[in-house]
């Protein structure tokens, strides 16, 4: 699909022609640069790859440094190949998408990025259980316990996919069907209604 990169400010709130108040994420959409075109010729395979936020060339490992600058754009933070399907947006190497040219107000998006990570979690947190015995027949230390996680002689081993205790967060998550509430060109934001993964300032993948 289509899309562009982008990064979350933080959650606020707008009040919608109805008065009603909406939870919104703020998303800074820097103009990206196109990167790279690849073909089913060359490369086996249609593609245009975007490239996201200013880096210093430093923290930049030096085979990208010169794909950058064949492309003749700066270092940047962040690479992500999408479909050629951007409508009437010149697709050419070293060309900068603005935010305004690809979405638009009333549109619906699907955001993607990494969710905070919340280290090794027991499985009421985990996996939302009730515990055992929800405080009851006197079982003062089990309250968050997962119980039984198998049978006995037969099969007499725990089946593959159990939920279980476990590390909590860090993995990529999609949030489909957002609706697009605000496209600010001059300040480069997009306000979308709801939550998206990631803690603020984490990149995010915005595709429609």
């Amino acid at each position: 699909m289509p899309g562009m990169i982008g990064k979350k400010i933080g959650m606020t709130s707008l009040f919608d022609e109805n008065g009603k108040n909406l939870p919104c994420t703020v998303i800074e959409v820097e103009p990206n640069v196109v990167t790279q075109i690849k073909t089913a010729e060359k490369d086996g395979y249609e593609a245009v790859q975007l490239a996201y936020g200013e880096q210093k060339e430093s923290r930049v490992p030096a085979a990208m440094v010169g794909h950058f600058k064949k492309a003749g754009v700066s270092p940047r933070k962040k690479v992500k190949e999408f479909d050629t399907s951007f409508g009437e947006v010149e697709l050419k190497e070293g060309v900068a998408i603005s935010v305004d040219q690809f979405f638009a107000e009333g549109q619906f998006v699907d955001i993607s990025g990494v969710s905070k990570g919340k280290g090794f979690q027991g499985v009421v947190k985990r996996h939302g259980f009730g515990g055992v015995g929800q405080a009851t027949h006197g079982q003062h230390n089990r309250l968050r316990a997962p119980g039984s996680i198998g049978a006995g002689s037969d099969p007499s081993r725990v089946f593959k996919g159990m939920r279980m205790a476990g590390r909590m967060g860090g993995a990529m998550t999609m949030v489909e069907n957002l609706r697009v509430i605000k496209v600010d060109a001059d300040k480069n934001l997009l306000v979308v209604k709801g939550s998206v993964p990631g803690p603020k300032n984490s990149i995010l993948i915005i595709t429609k």
